[in-house]
């Protein structure tokens, strides 16, 4: 289901516990770290770093996918997206295929065919919305 409301975002966040960021970053000015940081410190969710280029970010351990992910720790409820919209079609296949519940493309993060594809597996799907910024919604 494509959730197009703050309330119906806001329900997905409130009984969502893991998070598997996508594109983590250890650069503090790009948009994944922040919300990284903020995700990781806000204390509702276990956020985790996906990243191939890294083994950890500030303490926690990355995977260099969700698979690698998902093998160890299991589905994540939400795979927050950080990445080129040309690079989530395959993402959006991994999410479906490791069990993922539901899938966030940040701002910006478009790809018309993987919203279908996820929507049509029956996850639920957030688009160009930030999760952190609707963390903070009360």
């Amino acid at each position: 289901m494509i959730l197009t409301t703050a309330r119906q975002c806001r329900a997905l966040l409130k009984r969502s516990r893991t998070v598997a960021l996508v594109g983590a970053s250890k650069n503090p000015v790009r948009p994944s770290s922040t919300v990284f940081s903020y995700l990781r410190t806000q204390g509702r969710f276990e956020v985790t770093p996906i990243n191939p280029a890294m083994t950890q970010l500030d303490g926690i351990k990355a995977y260099g996918s969700l698979t690698a992910y998902a093998q160890e720790r299991g589905a994540p409820d939400i795979v927050d997206v950080f990445r080129k919209p040309s690079e989530v079609l395959e993402l959006t296949r991994e999410a479906i295929a490791v069990g993922a519940r539901a899938i966030w493309f940040q701002y910006g993060v478009i790809n018309d065919a993987a919203i279908r594809l996820a929507d049509e597996a029956g996850l639920d799907v957030v688009v160009d919305r930030c999760i952190k910024v609707e963390s903070e919604r009360r």
